[in-house]
Parts: C-alpha cells; structure tokens; sequence
C-alpha cells in the first residue's frame, strides 16, 4: 500500500513539473559575417534578446572585423575564420554583408564575393540572409543604388534580403528627429541598431512580438548584468509598426 502511495506522489508531482516547466522553444543558430554595421551596439546581443519573446529563440554568433568587406572574409584576411565556421556546418542561417560603400563603388566585388558566399552557405544545408545596409546619413539618395546591388545578389543567388535601409528611411520619414546614425554619420546609433535587429527577427521568425521592454541588460561571463541599450516606448511601437509594415513574413 505504501509502494502504491509513492508511486502515486511520483506521478502527481512530475504532471505539475511538466504542466508548469516553460515550453521548450525552437532554435536556429545565426551567423553574422561583416563589420562594425554587426558589431556595433552588440547588434546580435539584440536579436538574441528580442527574439526571446517569440517561440524560437535566435542563437546568434559574429565573425567581424572593421572596415571589412565580402574578399576579406572569403579570403580569411585579418585573423578572420569566416569561411571555416560556415565550412564547420554548425549554422541553420548566415548573414552577411559587404562594406557599406561596396555597393556604391564596387558592386561586381559585392556579387562575386557573395555568390561565393552563398553556394558555401548552402552547400552546408544552410540558408544565406543579406544585410541589405543603409546609405549615410549626408547621402541618403543613394539608398536606391545600395538596394539595388543587394537586390541583384539576392535574385543571383537565391538569398534572403533583410531591408534595414529601407526600414530606417521609413522610421525616419515617420520620426524626422530620430538619431539614427552616430555622430560620424555613417555607424548606427543605438536606435538604429534596435531598428535594424528588428528587421532581422522579423525576416528571420517571420514574426515580432506584440510589446517589447524599454531596457535591455544581458548576462557577462561571471552571470552580473549589464545593459546594452534603453529605447523609449514611443520608439519600440514605431519601430515594431514600421517594420511590420514593410516585411509582411519571414523570408
């Protein structure tokens, strides 16, 4: 009898641990290959974080140096390994993108390069995302020229095309005295960064979640917090509005 009571009590209290434990999320493993446009702001910090929120979780992973571009990665020039961690296979998805003035004055390096790029992502059973980059803020004319590089590398090889220029030119055009840029004009801001991470998630997951904080901390190596940004509310609902509006669903 008191075997049976045991056994009964086991059974009772693994249900309540399993109808009360978190639900197990889907995850993908990102890479991001490029330059400070992916390190600054812990650009992929803020993916991982926001993507918290939503059923898949985004474990994201960076091979960045800066004032890189496509040759240099794919040649593994300045210390880089970024063509050897996509040759390990350990990636469901790899983003990249070329220094931001390729597309302007070199666009057949930009199309090579990331053809190569490509064909390597996948033969890894991977998929390739582009980092389609914003013009600088005293030139943004040619945000049409960047858009069309990256639109023809996309069509050539078959890849994903995360707009964040063109999401930025939409915030912007809603909220004229957003800072955007850094002060040089050129490397995002904080805000542009929390822009551009929402373009990622959204392209990725194919979805944002409905509300997001305003402060975002993240966990060092000996597990003490340190924050890495802080938006305003009125940004966040923008930010999502804005992005919502312009990637429908996941690439």
């Amino acid at each position: 009898m008191r075997c049976g009571l045991v056994i009964l009590g086991v059974f009772i209290f693994q249900f309540f641990a399993v109808a009360n434990a978190s639900p197990v999320k889907d995850t993908l493993r990102v890479l991001f290959v490029g330059n400070s446009y992916t390190y600054y702001n812990n650009l992929i910090q803020m993916v991982s974080l926001i993507s918290d929120s939503l059923d898949t979780k985004l474990i994201c992973t960076k091979s960045t140096v800066g004032g890189t571009n496509l040759g240099e990665h794919w040649k593994e020039e300045k210390g880089l390994r970024s063509k050897t961690l996509i040759q390990q296979g350990r990636y469901d998805i790899v983003v990249f993108h070329d220094h931001s003035l390729r597309p302007i004055e070199a666009p057949d390096s930009l199309w090579y390069y990331g053809g190569l790029l490509c064909e390597l992502i996948k033969s890894k059973q991977a998929r390739p995302f582009l980092y389609n980059t914003w013009a600088r803020e005293k030139n943004p004319e040619l945000q049409p020229v960047i858009n069309r590089a990256y639109a023809q590398l996309a069509d050539q090889c078959g890849a994903a095309r995360v707009k964040v220029g063109d999401c930025w030119q939409e915030f912007l055009k809603k909220m004229p005295q957003a800072a955007l840029y850094s002060s040089d004009g050129s490397h995002p801001s904080n805000l542009g960064t929390f822009i551009a991470a929402l373009c990622f998630v959204k392209s990725i997951i194919g979805k944002l979640p409905a509300s997001l904080p305003t402060v975002y901390n993240y966990f060092d190596r000996d597990g003490e917090t340190f924050r890495i940004m802080q938006v305003s509310k009125e940004e966040i609902a923008l930010g999502l509005s804005t992005i919502n509006s312009l990637i429908p669903q996941a690439l």
